[in-house]
């Protein structure tokens, strides 16, 4: 059986914390800053963790992502 890759697309877009949660940034944040109020922007800077449930998927995209 061939290796486990790891998915590009998805290791580009989470990384891994010191205690193993995966860390994502927040959508919304690419253009019309406008229309959104100063504290959407700054919350938005600041990244989240994945939920419980989309971790469940996302571990397997990133088997070699440390």
């Amino acid at each position: 059986m061939p290796k486990m890759k790891t998915h590009r697309g998805a290791a580009k877009r989470f990384k891994r914390t010191g205690s193993g949660k995966l860390k994502r940034s927040h959508a919304y944040r690419s253009h019309m800053f406008s229309n959104k109020s100063q504290k959407q922007k700054r919350h938005l800077r600041k990244a989240s963790l994945v939920s419980r449930g989309d971790y469940k998927r996302i571990r397997f995209l990133l088997v070699n992502v440390k």
